[in-house]
């Protein structure tokens, strides 16, 4: 099974062997990244999709220097059990 995660301008994408199996949705507000929504397709749920997706997009936006605003509960909940990842926090 080939993972990947994936800028879509608006959106960050997990795709599951070449099908997007998820996304989270986000705006961009002066140097921070706002995460609207996360989903994942219920035909990939219960294999940590959500997970690889949330830390795949933390990393991008650390990778840029950008902080992160989570108005999405699944990224807060993400980032609360993920401390490494509370200095992006804007």
């Amino acid at each position: 099974m080939a993972v990947e995660v994936r800028d879509n301008t608006d959106r960050f994408e997990i795709v599951v062997d070449d099908k997007v199996a998820g996304f989270a949705a986000y705006r961009v507000r002066d140097d921070a990244i706002v995460f609207t929504h996360t989903e994942v397709d219920p035909a990939f749920e219960g294999q940590g999709l959500g997970s690889k997706l949330a830390a795949g997009a933390l990393d991008a936006v650390r990778a840029r220097g950008g902080a992160v605003v989570p108005r999405c509960a699944f990224i807060k909940s993400y980032i609360d059990r993920h401390p490494e990842y509370q200095d992006l926090l804007a």
